[in-house]
């Protein structure tokens, strides 16, 4: 098969998959995504695009297993500890400007641990300040267990023992976490790149989630951020996003991985 009718192929692919999903790949970069399409497609056995769409508009168990490894839902509670520790001795302290409460958001909040690490973080280290936290995903699969709140072993690799201790309780399910955890934090669906966002953020973390965007949409998503934000607001970033010439939206580093709104 030619390079060009694979293409176009998969051109044809991503555009009827796109009103089933919400979910439009040609914001992606089209080698790693159309790689992970075509490694998934033969770990299950399809070998053509058009047999795999039919296989997805029936079988719903393989179609939330396929969006969910589109989407990469990969999350652990205080993923990278130094952020973390730079998030709660700086950033934080940044940010306390006013009594009005902190407002919060974790865009592309996949299982809720990120969304929850910034509560325990407010209520362990800023217990005087009011807040509030928002979570966004797209998967509406990983919304429904940041709802629920239970996790397993592994997501705790990160976790500090006192915070595990404190805020969650064992069941036979798992480790649920604490209605107190969950009070200040509310989830919603959202598409980042096309739904429209609120405003008035004073904390924006975005990280691990624009990874295989194309260039074009990276822009488009932090400027949208940037305009969400209040002044001095902060993004933060992913270990591996750095906002390289993004000077024109305003944003200026204020620690690695940490930029702050003009």
């Amino acid at each position: 098969m030619s390079n060009a009718s694979i293409a176009n192929t998969y051109e044809e692919f991503i555009k009827a998959f796109h009103p089933k999903s919400g979910l439009d790949l040609k914001f992606y970069k089209q080698n790693q995504m159309q790689r992970r399409i075509l490694s998934f497609m033969n770990s299950h056995g399809h070998h053509t695009y058009p047999e795999f769409l039919t296989t997805l508009g029936t079988d719903s168990v393989l179609y939330d297993a396929f969006f969910k490894h589109l989407t990469i839902n990969v999350s652990q509670f205080f993923r990278d500890a130094n952020q973390w520790q730079t998030l709660r001795e700086t950033i934080i302290p940044l940010l306390l400007h006013s009594k009005a409460p902190l407002k919060l958001w974790s865009a592309g909040c996949s299982g809720g641990q990120e969304p929850y690490s910034l509560s325990m973080t407010m209520m362990d280290h800023f217990s005087n300040t009011r807040f509030s936290v928002l979570g966004t995903d797209i998967d509406v699969n990983v919304l429904e267990q940041a709802k629920n709140g239970v996790y397993k072993q592994n997501d705790f690799a990160s976790t500090p023992p006192e915070a595990l201790q404190k805020h969650f309780t064992l069941s036979d399910k798992g480790y649920q976490i604490k209605d107190t955890v969950k009070k200040p934090v509310t989830f919603q669906h959202q598409n980042l790149l096309t739904d429209r966002f609120q405003s008035g953020f004073d904390f924006i973390a975005c990280r691990n989630v624009v990874i295989y965007f194309t260039d074009e949409a990276k822009e488009l998503l932090y400027k949208k951020f940037t305009e969400a934000l209040i002044p001095g607001g902060i993004l933060f970033t992913g270990s591996t996003e750095h906002l390289f010439g993004m000077n024109h939206l305003g944003l200026k580093p204020v620690s690695s991985f940490f930029y702050q709104k003009q």
